[in-house]
């Protein structure tokens, strides 16, 4: 699910399809208000009263703190930022191909 705010790197929040389709019966439509409420301590009220740039930001850290948590969380983390990648890891394919720098 793509967001408009997306279109913003700093307001980013990391994604990448990891085919876990296992959403069950029911969804959470508050899932991401809930989020910042449990990052930042603040009421849901609170939450309606700032601004939406705000709120985004803070939805964003609190993501990336959550997966940051764990392991598996940190890899997610990885996997996003590498598929955002444009440029190829020059030095990275060069030691694979056994390659001197150069």
């Amino acid at each position: 699910m793509v967001r408009e705010y997306a279109k913003f790197p700093k307001l980013k929040i990391p994604y990448y399809d990891s085919g876990n389709n296992d959403e069950g019966h029911y969804k959470v439509n508050t899932v991401e208000e809930k989020t910042v409420c449990d990052y930042t301590g603040f009421n849901f009220d609170r939450l309606d009263d700032m601004c939406v740039f705000e709120y985004w930001i803070l939805l964003r850290d609190a993501v990336i703190y959550g997966h940051m948590q764990t392991e598996e969380g940190r890899e997610y983390l990885n996997n996003c930022w590498r598929i955002t990648q444009t440029s190829p890891d020059r030095k990275a394919i060069r030691k694979k191909m056994g390659r001197k720098e150069g």
